[in-house]
């Protein structure tokens, strides 16, 4: 297949178009800058300029392939305060991609997250069959569901809060790291037994190239190895790979020890892939998130450094 991919540059991306290229599909990558297509052009992939605010050209490169992986999302805005701008733009594309798609049967894959979930007040064991009605990101997991109705084989892949590797640069792990090599210790809130679900980089990718292959229209797909790691497991981690003592502090001191990551750092979310697996043969194999927290490289200064 001829495969377009948003966010082709990106952590996941850098995984997926490996997987889709050694699977024999040709693969156009959406790149912003000319070191993101070059990068693109190494892998064996071509680059499309572009970015998701230009939607003429998504509609293009859309409407030449024969399937469309959506990975992208403007996380630089989201980051600087912006959310509700980069929620509108994934929503733009996302509509953009879908009526270059209408009618054609050809796959669309999108990108949403189990922890949204967790956010709405959504208590116990996450499963693929659990909708929200609305909600940031979550409009445009429903809007992707949809276009099922508009002869559009449509999924969406709910991804966990940490997706771990070597290629995990800039995610939730190590800005936790960040976090405990500036304060001087590696923090937990409370007892530490609130739950987060995870999975390794490369799992991930070959779920998204199942998906592109074969996964039924409407389907809402889980990414989720670990079920639900303790967030006391995660810092205890982060604690022997820096070397820092592991410390509990209470919910009143979250915000001032984690800033805009309190929350995160609070929240529950044990989320079930046994759906997925039935329906795709999707079987993870890769390192779970205390073994590859063990592994070193996420404490590597000066892999860091080089980054």
């Amino acid at each position: 297949m001829r495969v377009f991919v948003t966010g082709a540059s990106g952590h996941l991306g850098s995984a997926v178009v490996p997987e889709l290229l050694e699977a024999g599909h040709h693969v156009v990558g959406l790149a912003r800058s000319d070191k993101s297509a070059a990068a693109l052009t190494a892998a064996g992939a071509q680059a499309h300029r572009g970015d998701l605010d230009d939607l003429d050209g998504l509609a293009a490169a859309a409407a030449a392939a024969d399937g469309v992986i959506h990975l992208a999302f403007k996380h630089d805005a989201m980051f600087a305060g912006d959310f509700d701008g980069a929620v509108a733009a994934d929503l733009r594309a996302l509509d953009t991609l879908g009526n270059a798609l209408a009618g054609t049967g050809k796959p669309l894959v999108a990108t949403s997250g189990t922890a949204l979930f967790a956010f709405a007040g959504l208590q116990g064991l996450l499963t693929e069959a659990d909708v929200l009605d609305a909600g940031p990101r979550i409009d445009a997991e429903n809007a992707v569901v949809a276009l099922a109705e508009r002869g559009i084989r449509s999924s969406v892949v709910r991804l966990t809060p940490t997706v771990h590797s070597s290629l995990d640069h800039n995610g939730f792990v190590p800005t936790f790291i960040s976090i405990a090599r500036s304060k001087g210790v590696s923090a937990y809130v409370g007892d530490g037994a609130n739950r987060w679900p995870a999975v390794h980089t490369l799992d991930a990718a070959r779920l998204y190239r199942l998906a592109l292959e074969s996964a039924p229209a409407g389907s809402r797909l889980h990414a989720v190895d670990d079920e639900g790691i303790t967030f006391r497991q995660i810092a205890e981690g982060i604690g022997r790979g820096l070397k820092l003592p592991v410390v509990s502090i209470a919910p009143t001191e979250a915000e001032a020890h984690f800033g805009f990551l309190s929350a995160h750092a609070q929240a529950d979310n044990p989320s079930s892939s046994t759906l997925t697996r039935d329906l795709l043969g999707w079987a993870p194999v890769q390192p779970s998130l205390v073994d590859d927290l063990g592994q070193g490289h996420y404490f590597d200064t000066g892999a860091t450094a080089a980054r």
